[in-house]
């Protein structure tokens, strides 16, 4: 079976500056090996400015990831604020190198945040493919709502991409790890760290998790880097035929 490689990004993200978060972005993968998939964190280009973001910036955002997939050959995902009838939407990015371009729209708006009243509300569940690994796009506020999240052994890997504030951060950890024991599979989790245009700490959190909830890698808070990662198929393939807790799952349906 095969196996995944992926490059986990963390850094300050520039409040409303998207040339020099894509001058911090090629810094830090310079020298990273080659790999399969960047993770970058949400709203990657510009920091969480829902009311702030403009349709250029979006179109800024989309053109970096897009020649970055193509001059690394491998699939570049991030989240971006684009304009979505009359609001915005928290459009979570993932494109290849022949410039096939998939997305997933942010499920969970963050009321203490206002985010409903910039953003409009993502109605689909998806799950992307590479190499044969089955992977489930979520961002950020998602990660505090377990059923839109719950495998029905439809997925190998949970991706989180994040503005997860520092205050709230043992929410973060318990969360990345309980999402990967309750449903079987890797996480790749991507988080920001500094403050942000509106006075909010980040410190990071940057990881990945086996499907054990045990952490394979991660980048050490409050440092802007890059983590590598190498998931096998096959291990949790046999982990799952050992310990088929998925066999005992209840079935149901979420209305969407």
């Amino acid at each position: 079976m095969s196996t995944l490689t992926v490059n986990i990004v963390q850094y300050d993200i520039a409040w409303l500056a998207p040339e020099q978060n894509f001058a911090t972005i090629e810094k830090l993968v310079a020298d990273v090996p080659p790999g399969d998939l960047l993770l970058l964190p949400e709203t990657f280009a510009t920091g969480f400015a829902l009311q702030q973001t403009t349709d250029e910036q979006a179109a800024q955002a989309r053109a970096f990831i897009q020649q970055l997939a193509k001059r690394l050959q491998c699939v570049v995902a991030g989240s971006v604020l684009v304009p979505h009838k009359g609001k915005k939407a928290n459009r979570f990015y993932w494109t290849w190198p022949d410039g096939t371009e998939r997305s997933y729209d942010k499920r969970h708006l963050f009321c203490l945040g206002n985010e409903g009243d910039h953003v409009v509300q993502g109605s689909e569940r998806k799950i992307f493919e590479i190499k044969g690994f089955k992977l489930l796009p979520q961002v950020c506020y998602d990660l505090r709502f377990p059923v839109f999240q719950r495998s029905k052994n439809d997925y190998d890997v949970m991706v989180n991409v994040a503005n997860w504030p520092s205050a709230r951060r043992h929410a973060w950890d318990t969360l990345l790890c309980a999402r990967a024991i309750e449903n079987q599979c890797f996480v790749l989790a991507a988080n920001r760290i500094g403050e942000d245009g509106k006075g909010v700490a980040h410190n990071g959190g940057t990881v990945a998790l086996d499907y054990l909830g045990q952490p394979m890698a991660h980048v050490a808070d409050d440092i802007a880097g890059v983590v590598t990662v190498t998931l096998d198929k096959a291990k949790l393939v046999e982990f799952k035929r050992q310990f088929p807790a998925h066999l005992d799952a209840d079935a149901f349906d979420l209305p969407l």
